[in-house]
């Protein structure tokens, strides 16, 4: 009989592997059921087999002496799991191997039953040496080399391997205050709280919002006043948004992102947002003339790994676009008016390098923020994860 959680935690990552699917989508499909400690569970299952693919398809390689690529899906997904929870959870080892065999056994591939259950075994004999053994770097810590390699460069070896480190372990949760009270810890941003679990009744009634402090210092940066009009230009699912004071216009190109947006902003009482479903690199020429613009742009998501552990196997990175974005905004802000630019990614290629590229003013943000200061160009942002615990942001104010 397999557990609840260990067959959320399997479907999640079959999903995620096999067809593509996004982590956090997957796990709420499979763990719907599931009561608040199984769904932890899973959770922690799910998110902790997919951070750690590359890792422990090698100690599965090394030690059960089989490709992975040559698997059958369910199998490689039930021996991933189970040497996850042997290399790194305190399972107990008949649990880990007999109940990921058993998951194999209801895929109904009865022939691989004993191969999986000998491979788990060897994997239980000898990962923890194996390990141990492994070098600092991309294999031992589980991301793809060209992450390491650009923060590396970016940011120095030592640098790198610790937000390397840091990204393998949970991100703190913390919410937005909408409106009422929470139990919570007050954080270095302003309305930002950290919080042991989100309240799921309190976000269903709009009062809290689950957002990064990091997150929540973009859209403060943004800095936008009441009489003014502000332009998102990429804005589902709301939480930068719905923060903005004015009159905002939220731009969204996919009509089902519309409508979460749309559903979002009236749950939270933003009254003040528009929502426009139209390509951001194609706005009708109407929407033009803003005091303010926020670029929060899509990216390779390298900031945000410890909440979202498959962007490391999908994510790349959007330079051309994010120039394309910048550009729209230039086009859309009101002379002298201000475009807050930002990414989730820590990449100086997505990063520093497009606000140069753009030929806009940037701003002294460091002067504003300097627990956060960017640690090479002090006029922009970056957050770090390893040094300021919180997803990794970078975030550029700049004048028109």
């Amino acid at each position: 009989m397999v557990s609840p959680a260990r067959r959320a935690a399997y479907e999640t990552v079959l999903r995620v592997f096999e067809q593509g699917a996004y982590a956090d989508r997957a796990l709420r499909t499979a763990a719907a059921s599931l009561d608040q400690r199984d769904r932890a569970l899973a959770q922690r299952l799910a998110y902790g087999t997919i951070q750690r693919a590359r890792t422990l398809d090698h100690a599965i390689e090394e030690l059960g002496r089989r490709p992975v690529r040559k698997l059958d899906a369910p199998v490689r997904a039930a021996l991933r799991l189970g040497a996850y929870e042997l290399g790194f959870m305190e399972t107990p080892r008949h649990a880990a191997v007999n109940e990921s065999v058993e998951l194999v056994r209801t895929a109904r591939l009865e022939r691989a039953v004993a191969f999986a259950n000998a491979v788990l075994r060897r994997v239980a004999d000898g990962i923890t040496p194996l390990l141990e053994s492994l070098p600092e770097g991309g294999l031992k810590h589980s991301y793809p080399d060209w992450i390491e390699q650009v923060w590396t460069r970016d940011l120095g070896r030592e640098e790198a391997l610790a937000l390397m480190r840091a990204q393998n372990e949970p991100a703190e949760t913390v919410v937005r205050l909408i409106r009422g009270e929470l139990e919570g810890e007050p954080t270095d941003i302003p309305g930002a709280y950290r919080v042991d679990r989100v309240d799921e009744e309190a976000l269903a009634e709009g009062r809290i919002w689950p957002q990064s402090r990091a997150s929540q210092l973009a859209g403060i940066v943004v800095g936008s006043r009441e009489g003014e009009r502000i332009l998102d230009l990429c804005a589902a699912p709301g939480g930068k948004a719905t923060q903005l004071a004015g009159d905002v216009t939220a731009v969204e190109k996919h009509p089902g992102r519309a409508r979460e947006l749309v559903a979002n902003a009236a749950r939270l009482g933003a009254t003040n947002v528009s929502v426009v479903c139209a390509d951001a690199l194609e706005l009708p020429a109407e929407l033009s003339g803003y005091d303010r613009v926020l670029v929060d742009a899509p990216c390779s998501g390298l900031g945000v790994l410890a909440r979202r552990p498959d962007l490391r196997w999908r994510g790349e990175p959007l330079p051309e676009l994010q120039r394309g974005l910048l550009r729209a905004a230039a086009d859309h802000v009101r002379p002298g008016g201000a475009i807050v630019y930002s990414v989730c990614t820590i990449n100086a290629d997505e990063n520093e390098s497009i606000v140069d590229e753009s030929g806009l003013t940037p701003e002294p943000l460091g002067e504003e923020w300097p627990q956060f200061a960017h640690p090479k160009r002090p006029e922009f942002l970056l957050t770090l994860p390893h040094h300021d615990r919180t997803s990794g942001f970078f975030i550029a104010r700049l004048r028109c």
